[in-house]
């Protein structure tokens, strides 16, 4: 059983918490720094010391959707790591779903406050990578780990009644999607969707080709709004691959 030990001070040592990598950079040398996704401390960076010289077999096994089980210790914002060792095999994404894997990472990085803990959250994770993994709906793998994560972090959607009426959704009906409040009637004006994407989206449900493109423009702006400014990487690193 995973466990963590009591702290000395303000040393603390935490044993063997499920853990996926989800960025990794050169530091120093020989070592490499990490943002790692665990599952009871949420959100943590660490040091591998050595890692880039071979310490521990490390540089193999600290590789994205690879499961983990990790131990670390230390003061402060950045831990070292003590252990890494595989808790089951990664999932091989290839191609587009590549690039939906490192969207996931990043919005991780970048989105999620760190140290609090989301077993949830990294269960949808999972989750997600498996779909990636196995070619199945791409952009409905992609839509559903992104409302799993505002909802984690406090800013899941209103997605079923009005903002200002409270009146229920209507499929057939247009809304503008007011960030700081939720769905109003609209006209047919820029960036207004559907009822029905509304209510596949809280379905987790896409079944047409129109609620699938709205439900993406629709989630990119909100997203764009909690990134206040941040590009994203994977992004751009797609359109310039394809």
């Amino acid at each position: 059983m995973p466990s963590e030990a009591p702290r000395h001070g303000d040393q603390r040592r935490v044993l063997l918490d499920r853990a996926y990598m989800l960025h990794r950079r050169d530091y120093r040398e020989t070592s490499l720094l990490l943002e790692l996704f665990t599952l009871r401390h949420g959100r943590i960076g660490v040091i591998a010391k050595g890692a880039r010289r071979g310490r521990q077999g490390f540089a193999t096994i600290l590789q994205p959707f690879v499961p983990l089980l990790a131990s670390w210790s230390g003061r402060g914002e950045l831990a070292n790591l003590s252990h890494a060792e595989a808790a089951g095999t990664g999932v091989r994404l290839q191609h587009t779903a590549l690039f939906c894997g490192f969207y996931l990472n990043e919005l991780l990085v970048k989105l999620l406050p760190p140290h609090d803990p989301y077993p949830e959250l990294f269960s949808a994770y999972r989750d997600g990578l498996k779909t990636l993994a196995a070619g199945e709906d791409l952009e409905s793998a992609l839509r559903i780990f992104e409302l799993s994560l505002l909802e984690s972090i406090g800013y899941g959607l209103q997605l079923r009644v009005e903002a200002e009426s409270g009146e229920a959704i209507r499929p057939e009906r247009l809304y503008s999607y007011r960030i700081d409040a939720g769905p109003v009637p609209a006209g047919d004006e820029a960036g207004a969707v559907h009822g029905t994407t509304l209510l596949a989206l809280h379905d987790r449900r896409f079944p047409s080709s129109q609620t699938r493109t709205e439900a993406k423009h629709l989630m990119r702006r909100i997203i764009a709004h909690y990134l206040d400014g941040r590009t994203l990487k994977s992004r751009e690193l797609f359109r310039s691959s394809f």
